[in-house]
C-alpha cells in the first residue's frame, strides 16, 4: 500500500513538472514602463513575417497565434521590451 501511494505521489510530480514546461516563459523581468508599446510590438511581428490571429500578454510576454511566413501555424512567445522571441512553437 505504502508503495503504491508514493508511485502516486511521483507520478503527480512528474505531471507538474510537465505542466509548469508546457506554461507560458518568463520573457522579462522589466516593469511594463519599458515594454514596447502593443502597436509597436505589433509592427514588429509583421516585420517578422508573421500573420496574427490573436495577440495577447501573458504573464511577462507578448503572445501571438498566427502563421509564419511559411504559412505553418505558429504560437510565438516574445520579449516585450527588446521584441526577441522566447519561444517558438510552430505546428506542420
Amino acid at each position: 500500500m505504502r508503495r503504491m501511494i508514493l508511485a502516486a505521489a511521483a507520478a503527480l510530480g512528474l505531471l507538474a513538472v510537465a505542466g509548469a514546461a508546457a506554461a507560458s516563459p518568463t520573457c522579462t523581468t522589466e516593469p511594463k514602463t519599458k515594454w514596447l508599446s502593443e502597436a509597436q510590438m505589433k509592427a514588429k511581428v509583421a516585420q517578422l513575417g508573421y500573420q496574427v490571429k490573436v495577440f495577447k500578454v501573458t504573464g511577462s510576454c507578448y503572445e501571438i497565434y498566427g502563421h509564419s511566413k511559411d504559412g505553418k501555424k505558429v504560437e510565438v512567445y516574445f520579449n516585450p521590451v527588446d521584441g526577441s522571441i522566447v519561444r517558438n512553437n510552430e505546428e506542420d
